[in-house]
């Protein structure tokens, strides 16, 4: 499972947020989606910890915290929708 970090400041890197999380434990992986046109960061990230524990106390401790100018929005993230593209479900 990972976690998902909303309302990220455009300039965050995956560096910052690593440091961030590794005070929580182990940052297995981050992930720093971007525009596919525009390749600008779009705000968010996914954040895989070392264990379920890591990320429950990372979840606790940093949602809502104000980080780099922003109040962080923090929980599990959710498996991705199957999307067909065609409009259809």
């Amino acid at each position: 499972m990972s976690i998902f970090v909303g309302n990220l400041s455009y300039e965050v890197t995956e560096q910052d947020i690593n440091t961030v999380f590794a005070e929580y434990g182990t940052v297995k992986q981050v992930k720093l989606p971007t525009d596919r046109e525009t390749g600008k960061m779009r705000g968010f990230a996914f954040v895989e910890m070392g264990n379920e524990d890591e990320e429950a106390k990372a979840i606790e401790e940093l949602e809502g915290a104000e980080w780099m100018g922003r109040s962080l929005t923090i929980n599990k993230a959710r498996p991705r929708e199957n999307r067909s593209g065609d409009g259809r479900r």
